[in-house]
């Protein structure tokens, strides 16, 4: 978020016909600002005007409708601005990217002092990885194996588990497997991945060894980087001792 102070102003301009790796470019720039983090932009759509070649465009003429202007603006910190502007400019190719100084005044809400920005926490720490491969069709005690083992993981306090449906695959048979509206598979490869300690996921391994006839597993080692936002204690609440 953008606070009190020096800022740049930059609109990158664009026509609304112009296209960038397959898709508009005006939205292949507004999805990268969003991305990137950027506070805010804003896209308008011009109705009239003239360009280089002289020629008048409006969005009354058919003929003309993708080549009317379009502008992409957004406000930033300095810092910030230089960072995105490279990939602007290779995105933008034939437009024109217009930057300016400016001031960025946040004037606080009647009645409340402005609130100190508490920053992310940033944690880093070492675990491991454990995938689950396993068909869509197999079964554990009458229900869905990715079901029941997600249930397993949970009552043995594991972090987190996500399942994820395979659309194309093959496994140990080579037989493949293919997931369309006409031919529905219901043996679509399932995917567990789980994240937590070493310790915790060798624990684990007995009960998959009941659970799993046919399938695979693959551990590998991973860096955990967790972000979490601080809480700030009230300004009239104590801290005790």
């Amino acid at each position: 978020m953008l606070i009190t102070g020096p800022a740049k102003k930059v609109a990158v301009y664009v026509m609304e016909g112009q296209t960038y790796h397959g898709t508009s470019c005006y939205t292949a720039i507004l999805e990268y600002l969003f991305f990137r983090g950027i506070s805010d932009a804003t896209v308008t759509r011009g109705v009239a005007g003239f360009g280089t070649d002289h020629k008048m465009h409006t969005s009354r003429l058919v003929d003309l409708a993708d080549q009317m202007p379009i502008k992409i603006e957004f406000l930033e910190s300095p810092d910030r601005v230089d960072e995105v502007l490279p990939k602007l400019a290779e995105m933008a190719c034939h437009g024109i990217i217009e930057v300016h100084d400016t001031t960025v005044i946040r004037p606080p809400e009647p009645g409340k002092s402005p609130k100190p920005e508490v920053p992310a926490t940033r944690l880093e720490s070492k675990a491991k990885m454990m995938r689950i491969l396993i068909g869509e069709s197999d079964k554990w005690n009458g229900k869905p194996m990715h079901e029941a083992i997600v249930q397993a993981l949970r009552a043995n306090d594991i972090a987190g588990v996500t399942v994820y449906r395979g659309i194309l695959g093959y496994g140990a048979n080579r037989r493949m497997h293919k997931d369309s509206t006409l031919n529905l598979s219901h043996d679509a490869p399932i995917l567990l991945t789980v994240v937590d300690n070493e310790a915790k996921l060798r624990a684990f391994f007995p009960v998959l060894d009941q659970m799993v006839k046919q399938g695979l597993v693959v551990v590998s080692d991973v860096d955990v980087i967790k972000y979490s936002h601080a809480q700030l204690l009230p300004e009239t609440q104590e801290v005790q001792k």
